[in-house]
């Protein structure tokens, strides 16, 4: 009988790592970092919980750091087997990967070393999606999950089962990219729940509040601060952006990314445009510059992010990180919090315990470097660029297998979240349901 047993994403959102054991094949999906709570560098620390020196290949859904940041140290403990992603997926982990590496250190210890790092990259092999490799008695493929750039659920073949690890779900509609694909005949999955018992804005109201906080800030003389993830979200809002511009739907304005991490992941995005979805490809052929417009300036140094306060408002500046746990977004948060002329636009989502959370749930006084910081700038939150799909978009890819379905793992929430979409699908679709805790095994 096979075998699944989870090693992170197990009632908390962050740290997804599945494996999959067969008769002939010990295969894992996903390798990620534990972010966002005060337990999580002990978590990151720990020794896995198989051997990595069994494992025959990984299989990474997409490169959000919670979904590759412990790849590095399973290799370092001994994995050499291939890892398998789509092209774009290779790309952007290699870019997170080396981002992550100062964030993998606690005090003298360290998570990884560079030079893992670099084995880890000699052993990533690329797939096109629907492209099927054969590894021991199993059969693996990869389908579009339209989370992000290359975002893939890994569908698996194996004693007779038809078994589906979703990774993340793309929302409906992205911006840039094509919808997740349908698959109508899972018999078990392994599926997400970060929004299990939310639900999105109407898409619509992204564009019209993002059009709003820029006109709102260029009114007062302010500055308009996005935390914005590296990967797909700054990509979005620069589309966004250039789109209002050209319509002149708002006002032209300084826009800075402050994120060097943003700028390689946009030239990989550029370097990928047969992964848009069609009206995206399309205009692609006539603008290729989706990202760019007047007035808008990369800013790769330390020195020039400096330099961004010597500009007088209005201006918006997108820097990293999106949960606003490091990065420069932190440097702007010191300087802006205080101005009641300022703006702080939440896009995405916020991990409990992180600072752009404890902000969205009003706190008026936050410290970042050591320094006590009053909250005055107004702080505002838009849902719909969530890159995930919410609670009814998952139950509809459920409802996809209803009739094939004989039972459903669900993964990557917090623990009501996870807990309330493990009921919905017991209670409508009378299908087996479990949301398991980290360590546990179940036989399939």
């Amino acid at each position: 009988m096979a075998r699944i047993s989870f090693h992170g994403g197990a009632r908390e959102v962050t740290g997804a790592c599945y494996l999959l054991k067969t008769e002939h094949a010990n295969i894992l999906v996903d390798c990620g970092l534990f972010q966002g709570c005060d337990e999580c560098a002990d978590m990151n620390f720990r020794g896995f919980l198989f051997d990595p020196k069994i494992i025959d290949a990984l299989f990474v859904t997409h490169a959000h750091v919670d979904h590759i940041g412990r790849i590095p140290k399973l290799v370092r403990e001994g994995f050499r087997g291939p890892i398998f992603s789509t092209a774009p997926t290779k790309d952007l982990a290699m870019l997170l990967l080396r981002d992550s590496l100062s964030l993998a250190a606690r005090e003298k210890e360290r998570l990884f070393e560079e030079k893992d790092m670099d084995q880890a990259f000699s052993q990533m092999k690329t797939l096109r999606y629907h492209e099927s490799i054969h590894l021991g008695d199993a059969d693996i493929m990869l389908r579009n999950a339209g989370h992000i750039l290359g975002s893939s659920f890994v569908e698996i073949h194996a004693e007779g089962k038809k078994i589906l690890f979703t990774g993340d779900l793309g929302n409906i509609p992205s911006l840039l990219l094509p919808g997740p694909e349908i698959v109508p005949d899972a018999e078990y999955m392994v599926i997400e729940s970060t929004y299990g018992g939310k639900e999105h804005e109407d898409p619509r109201e992204r564009i019209s509040q993002l059009e709003r906080a820029v006109e709102d800030v260029a009114a007062r003389g302010g500055t308009l601060l996005i935390p914005a993830f590296a990967t797909e979200r700054t990509q979005d809002i620069l589309h966004l952006l250039n789109e209002l511009l050209l319509y002149k739907r708002i006002p032209e304005i300084p826009v800075f990314v402050d994120s060097p991490l943003a700028i390689r992941v946009t030239e990989v995005f550029e370097r990928y445009p047969e992964y848009y979805k069609e009206e995206i490809k399309e205009l692609f052929l006539k603008h290729p510059k989706l990202f760019k417009f007047k007035k808008l300036q990369f800013t790769e140094s330390a020195e020039d992010s400096k330099k961004i306060n010597n500009i007088i408002g209005p201006k918006v500046i997108i820097a990293g990180s999106g949960m606003m746990n490091g990065g420069r977004v932190l440097h702007h948060a010191r300087r802006y919090l205080s101005d009641q002329k300022s703006i702080l636009l939440i896009i995405g989502y916020q991990a409990a315990g992180s600072l752009g959370r404890r902000l969205i749930d009003g706190e008026t006084m936050v410290k970042i470097f050591g320094e006590d910081i009053p909250v005055h700038a107004e702080i505002r939150k838009i849902n719909g660029f969530s890159a995930h799909a919410d609670n009814s978009q998952l139950y509809d890819f459920v409802y996809e297998s209803r009739n094939s379905l004989k039972q459903v793992f669900v993964v990557q929430g917090e623990e009501a979240r996870a807990m309330h979409f493990m009921q919905e699908i017991r209670d409508r679709l009378g299908t087996r349901a479990e949301a398991p805790i980290l360590g546990d095994e179940m036989e399939i």
